[in-house]
């Protein structure tokens, strides 16, 4: 299992389409993958759950990944949410 703390660097925060590209990244991974802010953590493979965090840009999480290939999945969500 793996944990980072992340800033979204998206510019306009995790809408409507910038949440549902972050689930098609995760679900590409065989490894779960979960979004944290505040008390609220959800299954980032989840658009419902996605959408309920509306986290604006500059908005601080935490990405948690486990299973097979959760390296790869890591680095291409933090890829993703850093606005690379």
């Amino acid at each position: 299992m793996i944990s980072k703390s992340v800033t979204i660097n998206i510019p306009n925060g995790l809408e409507a389409r910038p949440i549902a590209l972050l689930v098609q990244v995760a679900s590409k991974y065989e490894s779960s993958v979960y979004v944290a802010c505040g008390d609220k953590r959800v299954n980032a493979k989840s658009i419902m759950g996605m959408m309920s965090l509306a986290l604006p840009s500059g908005a601080e999480l935490t990405v948690t990944t486990s299973g097979a290939d959760e390296e790869a999945a890591m680095d291409n969500i933090v890829e993703y949410l850093c606005g690379a």
